[in-house]
């Protein structure tokens, strides 16, 4: 098999190959093909060049390196003693921090509210997605605002909100593309996620007024606080040294380790608070409002929360930080989510990361319940809610568990705000109701509303009157202690002309007999914890005209008082 020269190049040390290239020259590239004279590759840490015919160690220096004097680095970094011409298709080694720069950009991938820019020659503007920025521009963002800039090796640079960045240094080795990137942090915080570095010999900083964070391909954080510069590695490894010391130090930190660099000095390395814990409970949400809760740890002094549409948190749509590990956004439509979660420990520094997909699924929304609550006293369980406007129908459940696995009623296609049903045993029962919507054509299930729990105890119900010596009527009830009623006498079906309206303390009414006539009657009752029954069914009686004695006294017979039905 015939093997190319970048081949051959990948498989033989570099100064090796060219001791032997200049020593045997017929034997390598006579029995191997050779890349086009002129042609180069990147070939870390050299950028191999095949000669041209005529070529000599100055007249490459000078064409690729920009300075005639770098022939002598040229001949000792290929074992070659002098700049004589060198023979056409010859493989030299070029160093690639000999390679002169030239400008890269930034370009803006994400974005959530209004970061504004000041380029290098002054002129001020907001961003938008797939704005280009160049050296020297620098980046504010807003409490609510959030930016990520791609580069063109497919770095990322997140700046969240209250944050102000300086893209100090945005260039790249020209014929390789190298990067050199310098980020300047003013204020607040930068998250770098650096494409690997070690191929193509890149550098990528961040530099703040009181340190340096240098990379070799990684993803870390780099803050601004009150304490100094706090340095948080989350891959890879980071060389941070304190830039106004007199005497440099370098500390390299690993995965999972943090510091902080101060005036004083380089701090001592911790190690990051591990990723929050939470419910899955959490990763489907049916309510407008996003709710999460984590795990309390007594080293987490805060919390700070992204909310995005990747999983690698570049699209950032809101975030916030907490005191407290209960953090609520709103403001989203239904969808799919990610959420990033990171404890921030006493010093300042933001721990590892919590990420989890989170579904939205909150609308339709449901209708708000109205009965049964808590409790039911009537003859029938009568259900109702409140109208959604963009219902077409409503899915009624009714269990004996909260869980709805024991259904007793599941109406999924109900047109009305309103249900009824046969009073079932005492005890404690479970509803709820979801509204149905037409979006697109299709049916929508929205989630249901809060389980609502009640209990059905002993319905309030009227013993028929007793009429006594006839000059009297009694009324009596079932009752528990402590229960107060109100009784209603009226003198039509609608209560609206009310004979009697009485509050009592007992279960029972005596009053004198009213004139003949048909009355209705109805009562309800009030629990000692404030739980008003409904009134129960109305009873109707009618008082016919009695025959009565000189002392007002009802006549009697063998069948009560002559002339009384009711």
């Amino acid at each position: 098999m015939r093997l190319s020269t970048p081949t051959l190049l990948r498989q033989v040390p570099f100064c090796l190959f060219s001791s032997l290239a200049l020593a045997t020259p017929a034997y390598v590239f006579a029995s191997q093909p050779a890349a086009a004279p002129g042609s180069f590759i990147n070939t870390p840490p050299d950028m191999t060049y095949f000669a041209l015919q005529g070529d000599t160690l100055s007249a490459i220096a000078k064409r690729y390196t920009e300075k005639t004097s770098n022939w002598q680095i040229l001949g000792k970094r290929n074992n070659i003693g002098n700049d004589r011409t060198i023979p056409i298709g010859t493989a030299i080694l070029i160093p690639l921090e000999l390679l002169p720069e030239e400008a890269s950009e930034a370009r803006v991938i994400a974005m959530t509210g209004n970061p504004a820019y000041k380029a290098a020659d002054g002129t001020t503007g907001n961003l938008a997605l797939g704005s280009v920025l160049k050296e020297g521009a620098q980046i504010s963002t807003d409490k609510n605002g959030f930016l990520t800039l791609a580069l063109p090796d497919e770095s990322r640079i997140s700046i969240p909100s209250n944050s102000n960045v300086s893209l100090s240094k945005l260039r790249k080795t020209k014929y390789t593309a190298s990067p050199r990137t310098e980020v300047t942090l003013l204020q607040g915080k930068v998250e770098s996620r650096v494409s690997s570095l070690v191929g193509n010999k890149g550098r990528f900083e961040v530099r703040t007024n009181l340190a340096v964070a240098g990379v070799r391909g990684t993803n870390f954080r780099v803050g601004v606080n009150e304490d100094g510069i706090a340095n948080e590695v989350l891959e890879g490894g980071v060389a941070v040294n304190n830039a106004s010391a007199k005497k440099k130090e370098e500390l390299v930190l690993t995965a999972g380790k943090g510091n902080i660099i101060s005036a004083s000095g380089i701090g001592k390395v911790v190690d990051l608070l591990p990723p929050p814990k939470m419910s899955d409970s959490y990763l489907l949400q049916e309510r407008p409002t996003l709710q999460f809760q984590v795990d309390t740890t007594p080293e987490a002094a805060g919390y700070r929360v992204q909310i995005a549409k990747d999983k690698d948190i570049i699209d950032v749509l809101a975030e916030n930080r907490y005191k407290d590990n209960r953090f609520k956004f709103d403001g989203f439509a239904d969808g799919n989510y990610f959420v990033r979660i990171t404890a921030i420990d006493k010093l300042g520094l933001e721990g590892l990361p919590l990420v989890k997909a989170v579904t939205l699924k909150a609308r339709p929304e449901p209708p708000f319940t109205v009965q049964p609550k808590n409790k039911v006293r009537a003859e029938r369980l009568d259900f109702a809610w409140t109208e959604a406007s963009n219902a077409v129908s409503y899915h009624l459940q009714f269990a004996r568990d909260a869980a709805f696995k024991d259904l007793l009623i599941d109406k999924p296609d109900l047109k009305e705000v309103q249900f009824s049903a046969e009073r079932p045993k005492d005890g404690e029962y479970y509803w709820r109701v979801a509204t149905i919507a037409n979006t697109n054509g299709k049916a929508d299930h929205g989630p249901y509303s809060d389980v609502q729990k009640f209990t059905v105890l002993p319905a309030t119900s009227l013993a028929p009157p007793d009429e006594g010596n006839g000059n009297q009527l009694s009324f009596s009830w079932a009752s528990e202690p402590g229960q107060k009623f109100l009784i209603q006498i009226s003198m039509d079906a609608e209560f609206k002309k009310l004979y009697l309206d009485k509050e009592l303390d007992k279960a029972e009414l005596k009053i004198q007999r009213p004139q003949a006539g048909t009355y209705f009657i109805r009562v309800r009752s009030t629990d000692p914890d404030g739980y008003v029954s409904a009134f129960t069914a109305t009873q109707k009686i009618t008082l016919l005209p009695r025959w009565t004695s000189g002392d007002g006294t009802a006549i009697q017979s063998g069948g009560g008082p002559v002339g009384t039905n009711y």
